[in-house]
């Protein structure tokens, strides 16, 4: 199994990008979400100037974001810098968008705009749409200004079978969050392949791992702060999304509830991703510990005894996913260096 590494974007993440390809890891990733992390694009271009071979991922953006031509100019740049090391991961927005208090984007939009990125960055036009105006569109000039030679990696970032088809139907890759089930990692991997989807796409899990020492409390504080940024992004999830919330047990119902108290919201205000987004997918700060109840450890941490993990991830990998994409955060030097030593 591969092994990579994503972080925020922001000032000073080119030095642990450098440190990642030195202890060998596979992938360096940042997040695409501007409300809450500085801008991907910037933190690659300086990660692509402090390295040489590891490949830098964008996890992930959206049509909501930025237009296609718009995108595709700041990824043919990076791959300018890093020719043939680029990976742009696409997704709805889930994310990036509730952060700005709107709904992601949809199926269609996701496959038109990856579509359009694709052939852009390829150096082929593509259709472009404002309103009833429509053109063609493509790079007037290439070469030292952006490169549309070396292939960029495509993956679009899935949940269910709709949008790992539209992988299958582009020939991109995958990459899920927090997805820790064999049998849904199958499921996806069958969607995307009966929609044409050709075996040498990759399949990429972002995820938190956490390895107990002998007596280690399952569920204790460290646990807690390795994998508890999960926990909160899946209580919020469930704030944003009322089927997903009608369905959670009665622990992890409580803790939305406390959630919501303690942020002083609800999830009828208009206004609560300004309440409940500030530090997503940081640090969990420690009175926030309490809400990561035991079934979300188990749901949505990589957590266990080497034995555990190496049967965990073993499982995994049978079952479709081609890399694990870990995020260090409570001392991310420290922890990727542990990290390469007990994987390597």
């Amino acid at each position: 199994m591969r092994i990579g590494i994503v972080l925020p974007a922001q000032p000073g993440v080119e030095r642990l990008a450098a440190r990642a390809e030195e202890l060998g890891f596979t992938s360096f990733w940042v997040f695409d979400t501007p409300m809450v992390h500085g801008d991907p694009f910037v933190s690659l271009a300086l990660c692509a100037a402090s390295t040489h071979h590891i490949r830098l991922g964008i996890g992930v953006t959206s049509p909501a974001l930025r237009s296609a031509p718009a995108a595709a100019a700041a990824v043919g740049s990076l791959n300018a810098l890093a020719p043939g090391r680029i990976v742009c991961g696409v997704g709805t927005g889930n994310t990036a968008r509730r952060t700005l208090g709107m709904r992601p984007t949809t199926i269609a939009e996701l496959e038109s705009f990856t579509a359009a990125l694709r052939d852009l960055t390829a150096g082929r036009e593509t259709d472009y749409r404002e309103g009833h105006r429509s053109g063609r569109v493509r790079f007037l000039h290439v070469g030292s200004q952006v490169n549309t030679d070396a292939p960029v990696e495509f993956v679009v970032a899935v949940f269910g079978p709709k949008a790992a088809a539209v992988a299958g139907r582009l020939g991109a890759g995958v990459i899920s969050y927090a997805l820790h089930d064999p049998a849904a990692w199958s499921a996806l991997g069958q969607a995307r392949r009966t929609a044409g989807g050709t075996e040498d796409a990759r399949s990429y899990l972002m995820t938190s791992l956490h390895v107990l020492a002998d007596g280690e409390d399952r569920y204790g504080d460290a646990v807690k702060d390795a994998m508890g940024h999960v926990a909160l992004s899946a209580l919020i999830l469930a704030v944003e999304n009322p089927g997903v919330r009608a369905a959670l047990p009665p622990d992890e119902a409580a803790a939305v509830e406390r959630l919501l108290q303690r942020r002083g919201t609800t999830p009828n205000d208009p206004n609560r991703h300004q309440a409940l987004y500030p530090g997503y997918l940081g640090r969990l700060s420690p009175e926030d510990r309490e809400l990561v109840v035991p079934s979300l450890v188990d749901r949505f941490g990589l957590v266990g005894t080497p034995d555990e993990l190496a049967a965990r991830i073993g499982a995994l990998g049978k079952s479709g996913v081609d890399e694990l994409v870990i995020q260090p955060v409570v001392d991310p030097e420290t922890e990727m260096a542990e990290l390469a030593r007990l994987l390597g």
